[in-house]
Formats: C-alpha cells, sequence, structure tokens
C-alpha cells in the first residue's frame, strides 16, 4: 500500500493512504541504509494490527514502513519534500517588501523545480495604486494572488489553486503566513489535548513540520520555518535563465553570452527602460548576480 508521510513525530511517521491514515514505524532495513524518513514522502507500508497503545491514541490502522519512492524535491530549511508548489508570501506594508530577498525564495523554488505563486498578503493596509504597483512587478512572470486576512479577499483563490497540490508556504517574518494557514485550514490554530484525526495537530512544545488539508481539498506544509534563503548554489551564468521574463530575451542581445548588466545591446536593459520588464526585479537580478560573485570568491 502506497501512502504519503504527513507528520512525524517520536519515531513515529502518520501516513496518509486511501484506506485511511496509518501510524507507522519504520523498517529497520530503511534505518540500517542511512534513509531519513521526511514529511512528504510517498512510501511503501504494510499493515499489521492494531496494538492496544495505537488503538488508545485513536488511530484504526496501523503500519510499518516498508519502502520510499523517489523523491520529486527535496529542501533542507525546512526540512520538507515532494512540493508541488511554493506560495511565496510577504506582506504589501508592516514590514515594507524587500524584493530582493522575496526574490530568493522565488529562485529556490525555481531550482528546485516548484511552482512559485506571488502572494502579497495585508493588500487592506494598500491603497488601489500601491496595490497595481506592486501586483504589475510580477504579473509578467508568476500568478499573484492577492490577499487578505482581514476582509478576505483572495482566500477562496487561494483554496482554489491549492486543490490536488501539495504546497508549502515560504516568505519573510511578518508576513502572515501563519494567519493564512489558520485561514484556509481552520483546525491549524486549534490547540487540542490529543491529536486530531484530520490535521495530526496536537498540544507540543515543540513544532514539528507537518501537512494539513485544506477546505478546498488541497495540502499545505505548516513548519516553524521558512523565513528565510540564502541564494541556492547558483552559477552566474545561470541566474539569467530562473528570471522567467528576462529568460524571454536571452539570445536577443548582440553577445550571445550576455549576462545583462554592463554589456552593450542587451535586449534585457532596453526591455527594463521601456517598461516591459519591472525595474524592482532587474535591481532584485543584479543584487542576486552581485551576492553569487561574492561567494565565489570565498
Amino acid at each position: 500500500m502506497t501512502g504519503q508521510i504527513i507528520k512525524g513525530i517520536g519515531g513515529f511517521y502518520y501516513v496518509k493512504t486511501p484506506e485511511g491514515l496509518f501510524e507507522c514505524r519504520g523498517r529497520g532495513a530503511i534505518k540500517n541504509k542511512g534513509i531519513k524518513l521526511q514529511v512528504g514522502d510517498r512510501v511503501d507500508i504494510s499493515e499489521v494490527e492494531l496494538s492496544r497503545e495505537a488503538r488508545d491514541r485513536g488511530y484504526q490502522h496501523e503500519g510499518v514502513i516498508e519502502g520510499i519512492l523517489e523523491r520529486k524535491n527535496e529542501f533542507e530549511r525546512p526540512p520538507i519534500v515532494n512540493v508541488d508548489m511554493i506560495l511565496v508570501t510577504f506582506a504589501g506594508r508592516d514590514p515594507e517588501p524587500a524584493f530582493a530577498m522575496i526574490d530568493k525564495f522565488i529562485l529556490a523554488s525555481e531550482v528546485k523545480g516548484t511552482e512559485a505563486v506571488v502572494v502579497i498578503n495585508k493588500c487592506d493596509l494598500l491603497g488601489d495604486e500601491e496595490r497595481s504597483a506592486m501586483k504589475a512587478i510580477y504579473s509578467g512572470a508568476y500568478k499573484v494572488i492577492e490577499t487578505s486576512c482581514v476582509t478576505g479577499e483572495g482566500l477562496e483563490e487561494l483554496k482554489s489553486i491549492l486543490q490536488g497540490k501539495v504546497a508549502a508556504f515560504a516568505g519573510p517574518s511578518g508576513a502572515g503566513k501563519s494567519t493564512l494557514v489558520n485561514s484556509i485550514v481552520p483546525e491549524a490554530g486549534m490547540e487540542t489535548g490529543s491529536i486530531s484525526g484530520k490535521t495530526l495537530r496536537g498540544r507540543h512544545t515543540t513544532r514539528h513540520v507537518e501537512i494539513l488539508e485544506t477546505e478546498g481539498g488541497g495540502l499545505v506544509y505548516d513548519t516553524p520555518g521558512f523565513t528565510s534563503f540564502d541564494i541556492p548554489e547558483i552559477e552566474e551564468d545561470e541566474l539569467r535563465d530562473l528570471y522567467p521574463e528576462i529568460a524571454k530575451l536571452n539570445g536577443h542581445c548582440r553577445y550571445d553570452n550576455c549576462r545583462h548588466l554592463k554589456e552593450p545591446g542587451c535586449a534585457v536593459k532596453e526591455a527594463v527602460k521601456a517598461g516591459d520588464i519591472s525595474a524592482v526585479r532587474y535591481a532584485s537580478y543584479k543584487t542576486n548576480m552581485k551576492e553569487i560573485k561574492e561567494k565565489r570568491r570565498f
């Protein structure tokens, strides 16, 4: 039987399957191979007789993890795998957005082959012109959703795009990621004496990575991290391919290997002057290129 680990705590792994939720332990052979099971892993399990302890904890199924399926992708901080979508979230105001930092989350998503969606939160604090200008920074390259947990704007759209996806919120501190999770997964903010069968959330002093199910049927990682990123291991000549609006113009410059910085006859710089590429995104590109160069020096 195949399922997905949606939480791991205290040596137990909770595996969601078509037959229901299984409380599992890893087979010794997996541990002996040095394989570390992660939340999000697709695994093969075999059912065992339900123990009294598992029954007392409220579970109807118990199993043993026999093997792990190949991972689609893997993130180190926090340790999550098999992510379909990264919801790169920042506040339109309070705190003010730092776009070079925000773009690091997008770059990490691009490197891992994960779909990136930009979420501009706290839109109730912005005027119409501010909102339009902020949305225009990314709308040529990514899907942009404007949200507010105060007015409820964008929450239904958020639930809709999550259907059938395994997603994670990422973004700087203060962006309102936890509030958004609580808004689309009502059970997420509840503290209960025992672990909920749906969310597997309980009264723990330490937060653990887990997957929560949204009202619309999507799956969302609830993580204690995902608030900062270093530039992933990217070469200087790779960065231009990771900005979709810039990548479209690769090969249109005077020089085939143009890095779109100081070279004459650069189609990207012309597009920025014409307003076809956001000046904010281009500034982010230059900032992140500089960081890559400086890392290589050391």
